[in-house]
């Protein structure tokens, strides 16, 4: 049950950073989950190194947002030499 919700934070995180970046257009669902869940892991070792910890599902969340409008700075610098 915990891997679903896993699915679906990170499916919601990869979708709203994908709109904030100006991705969506360029990549589908699987791949907004794919990037929610990365931007999980990322965010989950990102933040806490910066001393934020957030809990509970509204900070994981959030976690996955940020770390997944990280990556797709990332993405952006690499496939459009620049970043938005």
């Amino acid at each position: 049950m915990q891997f679903l919700i896993f699915l679906i934070v990170g499916g919601i995180a990869g979708w709203l950073a994908s709109l904030v970046m100006r991705r969506d257009g360029s990549q589908g669902i699987i791949l907004n989950i794919v990037v929610g869940i990365v931007g999980g892991f990322l965010g989950g070792w990102l933040l806490p190194a910066l001393g934020l910890a957030l809990g509970g599902w509204l900070g994981y969340l959030i976690t996955a947002f940020i770390g997944a409008v990280v990556l797709l700075l990332i993405v952006n610098l690499f496939t459009r030499g620049r970043a938005r």
